[in-house]
């Protein structure tokens, strides 16, 4: 009876659940191996390629680094100004382009903000007026009141 319900341990089973034979897991090693020390010696062969290219290299920075940095740090100026130039050209490209459709009558997007906007402050303008008008004529007595 125990043995119909015997399940394998996990490291003996294969994707689906299949008992894998151990070959088949010899040789799942063998190649995680040998990809893995492969890799590994790559790695190390690159390692020392980039510190005997860096040795030799370093001598010649160092010699033309009076040439190099302010050559890199002209041109980092120049790319940047140009990118800042661009992206000022375009946000003028868009903003006009946004006002040539409201001034023709076209709804460009956030068009109802401004007119709401528009009406909020020019509804307070003429409260202040208001307000500034009662406040004259409270403060100002009825014999110097200049003629509007």
């Amino acid at each position: 009876m125990a043995d119909q319900h015997f399940q394998p341990p996990l490291h003996f089973q294969g994707s689906y659940g299949q008992q894998q034979p151990r070959s088949y897991q010899v040789a799942k090693a063998a190649t995680a191996v040998t990809a893995g020390g492969s890799l590994l010696v790559l790695s190390g062969l690159v390692l020392a390629g980039t510190v005997i290219a860096l040795t030799i290299a370093t001598p010649l920075l160092v010699i033309f680094s009076p040439v190099l940095v302010p050559a890199l740090i002209t041109v980092a100026l120049i790319t940047m100004g140009f990118l800042t130039s661009g992206g000022f050209g375009v946000a003028a490209v868009t903003v006009l382009s946004w006002i040539y459709k409201y001034v023709t009558g076209k709804q460009p997007p956030g068009a109802d903000q401004l007119d709401q906007a528009r009406h909020k402050l020019a509804g307070k303008a003429r409260d202040i007026k208001d307000r500034a008008e009662q406040f004259g004529q409270q403060h100002v007595p009825s014999g110097q009141q200049q003629s509007s």
